[in-house]
Order: structure tokens, then C-alpha cells, then sequence
């Protein structure tokens, strides 16, 4: 009980002093934007330099990172987070110990103390990741192995849509492992919980700081470990509540009636802009409760070094305020383009992920069938050779999540594929739903629909290139199709073999400058898409598409942000949505994109039934 009263007076403390804590935490912030951004670029600079390419992405990024001069530059990219953190962190412990009432002054006299210890902040945030890293190693390995044994004998979409007994056993003992690598780091955390005090006010050395902090804490780590505990279930109950308080507002929002549509946008803003104030003003208490609660665990043992004496905070200021002015002007900037893409038509094309996979059974004749007839303005297909080298219609590595037959699609024959029902999976109304063959594909679509072709590669493709690209010729089809893969060396090897053939990169995550990759469009994950990519890409002359949109507020904010296609399994709702917004006012599309910014959402997993 004791440890929950410390906890809550800790709390309490910073609270009374939010005069000082959270003025200085968003001066600090500010400075912060400044200051490591440009490190961070440096750093994912060096790492695109050392490509032939203008960006990485997806496998490139992994594959970088598991090279000797890529762990490098993960771990001082790591640091130069880490170190934000820690310097935020310093800043409020600076003050707290200084015992200064004035925001300006204490903030002064903290930030003077933490650049006098920079050099050793970075190699104490360095050391400190290297050390997590260590010891999140073993178990990592073990969670790998486990997951290697249990869930690599099928696809991993078969785990993960069906989620067999082997799925529930793996989560089972990764999550154990899980566990004891928590366990073992609030251990050592704990134990490590006085170094960064030691370097800041005792001018330790970084090296020596985690030792000597260990020595420290003997005995006290049991409290620490449990007020921890309870300092972060009260942030989060907080948070929660101001969350449910913000729902609470926005679910008064009025949006029946054109007559409302201006109260309600000044309404959201004003709503947004408090829950926003809300959450800063928790996050600068709580990270001041934080260092109450450690400064109560820290006794200057050795002389104190001596520290720069309070002065004005006009440097620092003037820093955070030109920061500031940065950071508003970009925000008017991105804002004004937000604006004219609010404003104008919508260019975005609908595309058909697997076909309308969300209505019928995926990458089957059926689910192209209806995406055509929804008007879909592509199709998009995934490719892969059969064994008897035939490309077919396929996504995954094996038949185990559309039929529950373990069969790799590169040892499958088309008379296997004949007898592989991939239908009823989705209903027993398509039974008779079989793997559809590219040459089938294009047939259909050929005047009524393009075409993407996604090119699927598990390191068993044999010449999947020009067979596609003969399929298409045969067909007469170069116009309407176009080619996009994961892998980019194979975008750059279909450029190579028909130049003037559509092709574009497809990428889940990525580093660097998407734009200046070969090809005629880049297709993102809508998590990516910011209106800065999407304004830098399109500058470049190329297209940008976003996957897998399916919610409708969100095929709206994507619209809204001026992406050239929506990659969808429902075509039929993506046309309706842009439809509907042609109709709209300016104040109406703005208020769907804050309504998307700030989490709205539309269930659409019911809707499969009652789409026709």
C-alpha cells in the first residue's frame, strides 16, 4: 500500500509543479524536432547510399540491417531515439533537482547541465540499447525457433486466418518466453534504473554508470519494480479515461443536416484540440511523476559536479520557437495542400485487391468476374508458376488457407490444381471455384478492365517474367496491364525486358526517397501514405496507389489526400464512396478526413453478407 500512496504523491508532486513540467517538456520537444531530425536523415542516408537505389524497402530494409555496417547504423539510429527520450527525461530530473519554481529558469539550468553532458548522454543511450538489445537476443532466437518449429510447415496466412492448434501453441510458448525476457529486463532495468542520474549529476562515466547504479538499487529493486508497475497502470487509466471522455464528445458530433456541417467541423477541432492538450499534459506529468519517484531512490554519494547557474532560457527559446515557426509553417503547408485535394475532383482509380475479395472467394474467376462487374478500374491478381510451368492465379506458398491441402504451388501440376476446391472455404457456394490461370484472367478482363500483375516470388520462380510477359503479348494486352512486385529487382528486371510495359514498386515499410525508384507507380500500405509521399511521388511523375483500403471513411481520407488508386476488396464500395464525395462540399470532405484522423472507423466485416 505504501508503494501505491508513493506512486500517487509522486504523481501529485508533478502535478503541482506542471507549471514548470510541461512548459518545458514541449520547449524540449520543440528542440528536439530541430535537432535529431536531422541526424535520423543522415542516418537513413548513409544506408541508401550504400544501395544503388534512391530507397529500401521491405526486404532491402531487412537485409540492410542484418549487415555488419547496417546494425551500425540501426544502432545509432536507436541511439539518436533513445537519446530524445533521454534527454526529455534529463530535462525534468535537471529541474526537479535544481528545485527551481520558475519554468523558464529551471528549464534553463537543465537544458545548460544536459549540454554539458551530451557526449556522454549519446554513449550512455548507445550502451544502453546494446545492452537491451543483449538481452532481448537469447529469447528472440528462442521465439524464432519456436515459431520456425510450429508455424513454417504451411503458409503463414494459413496460421494466421485459421489459427490452428500449432498457432495457439506457438502463441502459448512464445508467449512463456515472452514473459521471462519481460521478467529479466524489469530486472536489469531496475538495477540500471539510477545511471542516467549518475552521468547527469554525478558526471559517471558511461561505461562505469550501469554497475555502479546496480550497486545502488541492491535491495531497493523489489519497490522500484512495483511502483513502475503502478506508475504506468495509472498513466494508462488516465489516458483511457481521457480517451472515453474524447469518444464520448465526439459521438455528439452533428453530423445529420447540411446546416451542421460547419458546427460540426468547429465542433471536432475543438474536441481533437483538447484530447490533444489533454494527452500532452499527461505525458509531461507522468514522465514528471517518473522522475520524482526516481530521485527518490538517488543520494548523491561523491562531490557534485558544479552546474551551469540559472540563467534566461533565450537560446533554447529562440530554438523552440523557431522550431515552431517550422514546424507551422510546414503544417500550413501540407495543410494547403490537404486543402486543394480536398477541394478538387478525385483522380483516385479503384482497384480490385484479388479480385472483390471481400464478396467472393479470392484470386478466382469469381472474384475477377465481380470486380469487373463493379466497375472496378483493375484487377489486381497475384502470379506464380505451376510445376508443368503454367502461371497461375496464386498468393500464398501452399493451398492450406483456401483448401487445407498442404500442396506447394511450385510442385503443383494444373491437374493437382484441377482438383483443389478453393472455394468453399468462402462459401459452399463456390465449390466448384478453382485456381484460375493468368491466361483465363486476361481473357476475361481483356476490354472490360486492366490488369495488375503482382509477381509472387518464394525462391522457386523458374521464368516468370516472360512467361507473363508473353501471356500478355499474345493477348495483345501491353496497355492494360501493368506489373508490381514486393521484390525490387524484379521491377527493375521487367523494365529492363519491356521498358515501355507499366510496372511499380510495391512496399510495406521503406527508407528514403520512394520517388526516385525505376518504375511508372508505387503502391503503399495506407499506413505509409502521407500527403508529403504522396505530393513527392506524383512530383516525380509517377502514380501512387494505397492497399488494402476496405473502410470507407478511410477510401475518403485516402482520396481526400490525393492518391491516384485504392487498392480494395471492395470496388463496388470504392466507387460509391467517390461518387458520393463528387456530391460533397468542401466542409463535408474535411470533416470525413478529421473524422478518419482521429480514428473513426466502419466495421466492414459484416457487411460481407449483405453486399450484393
Amino acid at each position: 500500500m505504501t508503494t501505491f500512496v508513493d506512486v500517487t504523491n509522486a504523481y501529485r508532486g508533478a502535478w503541482a509543479r506542471w507549471h514548470v513540467f510541461v512548459p518545458v517538456y514541449i520547449a524540449v520537444r520543440l528542440l528536439l524536432v530541430a535537432l535529431i531530425a536531422p541526424g535520423v536523415a543522415i542516418a537513413v542516408n548513409l544506408a541508401v547510399s550504400l544501395s544503388d537505389q534512391t530507397a529500401l524497402t521491405d526486404q532491402d530494409i531487412a537485409a540492410f540491417i542484418l549487415s555488419p555496417v547496417g546494425f551500425v547504423v540501426a544502432i545509432a539510429v536507436l541511439s539518436i531515439f533513445l537519446l530524445a527520450e533521454v534527454l526529455v527525461f534529463s530535462v525534468m530530473a535537471g529541474s526537479l533537482r535544481m528545485g527551481e519554481s520558475d519554468a523558464w529558469r529551471a528549464g534553463s539550468s537543465a537544458i545548460r547541465l544536459i549540454l554539458s553532458r551530451l557526449p556522454a548522454l549519446f554513449s550512455f543511450a548507445a550502451r544502453f540499447i546494446l545492452r537491451v538489445l543483449l538481452l532481448i537476443l537469447p529469447f528472440a532466437a528462442v521465439s524464432a525457433l519456436i515459431a520456425w518449429w510450429t508455424l513454417t510447415e504451411y503458409d503463414i496466412n494459413y496460421y494466421l486466418t485459421f489459427q490452428p492448434p500449432s498457432f495457439w501453441i506457438a502463441v502459448g510458448l512464445i508467449g512463456a518466453v515472452m514473459l521471462a525476457m519481460a521478467w529479466v529486463l524489469i530486472r536489469r532495468l531496475s538495477a540500471w534504473a539510477l545511471g542516467l542520474h549518475l552521468v547527469l549529476f554525478e558526471g559517471v562515466a558511461p561505461a562505469s554508470a550501469f554497475n555502479i547504479s546496480a550497486n545502488r538499487m541492491e535491495g531497493k529493486r523489489g519497490r522500484l519494480k512495483i511502483e513502475l508497475a503502478i506508475w504506468l497502470v495509472l498513466r494508462l487509466v488516465i489516458a483511457g479515461l481521457i480517451a472515453t471522455v474524447a469518444g464520448l464528445l465526439f459521438d455528439l458530433v452533428p453530423l445529420q443536416g447540411a446546416a451542421h456541417l460547419r458546427l460540426a467541423l468547429i465542433y471536432s477541432l475543438i474536441v481533437a484540440g483538447l484530447w490533444s492538450l489533454a494527452g500532452l499534459i499527461l505525458a509531461a506529468t507522468a514522465l514528471g511523476a517518473l522522475a520524482v519517484l526516481l530521485d527518490g531512490f538517488f543520494e548523491i554519494k561523491t562531490s557534485e559536479p558544479p552546474h551551469p547557474e540559472p540563467g534566461n532560457l533565450r537560446v533554447p527559446l529562440l530554438g523552440a520557437v523557431g522550431a515552431a515557426a517550422v514546424a507551422v509553417l510546414i503544417g500550413l503547408w501540407l495543410g494547403q495542400g490537404l486543402l486543394e485535394n480536398i477541394q478538387a475532383p478525385d483522380r483516385a482509380e479503384v482497384i480490385g485487391h484479388r479480385g472483390a475479395a471481400a464478396l467472393r472467394p479470392e484470386n478466382t474467376m469469381a472474384a475477377v468476374e465481380k470486380a469487373i462487374e463493379d466497375g472496378a478500374d483493375w484487377v489486381e491478381i497475384d502470379v506464380q508458376e505451376s510445376a508443368d510451368g503454367v502461371v497461375i492465379v496464386a498468393h500464398d506458398s501452399d493451398f492450406m488457407k483456401l483448401a487445407g491441402v498442404p500442396t506447394k504451388v511450385w510442385d503443383a501440376t494444373m491437374e493437382d490444381v484441377a482438383e483443389i476446391d478453393i472455394g468453399s472455404w468462402f462459401d459452399p457456394e463456390y465449390a466448384d471455384e478453382r485456381t484460375p490461370t493468368l491466361r483465363q484472367v486476361l481473357e476475361a478482363a481483356k476490354g472490360r478492365s486492366k490488369v495488375i500483375i503482382e509477381l509472387k516470388y518464394y525462391g522457386h520462380d523458374v521464368d516468370l517474367e516472360n512467361r507473363v510477359t508473353a501471356l500478355v503479348e499474345e493477348f495483345d494486352m501491353q496497355d492494360d496491364i501493368a506489373t508490381m512486385s514486393l521484390k525490387y529487382p524484379a521491377v527493375q528486371k521487367m523494365k529492363k525486358l519491356r521498358p515501355d510495359w507499366r510496372a511499380g514498386v510495391l512496399a510495406a515499410t521503406a527508407v528514403g526517397d520512394l520517388s526516385g525508384l525505376e518504375g511508372e507507380f508505387v503502391a503503399v500500405n495506407a499506413a505509409m501514405a502521407t500527403p508529403g509521399l504522396v505530393r513527392s511521388v506524383q512530383a516525380a511523375g509517377k502514380d501512387i496507389y494505397v492497399w488494402t483500403v476496405n473502410d470507407p471513411l478511410q477510401m475518403s481520407a485516402m482520396a481526400s489526400m490525393g492518391v491516384d488508386g485504392l487498392i480494395t476488396d471492395r470496388p463496388a464500395m470504392a466507387n460509391e464512396v467517390l461518387r458520393v464525395r463528387a456530391e460533397m462540399g468542401p466542409a463535408e470532405r474535411l470533416l470525413l478526413w478529421f473524422a478518419t484522423t482521429f480514428g473513426m472507423s466502419v466495421d466492414t466485416e459484416t457487411m460481407r453478407d449483405e453486399s450484393p
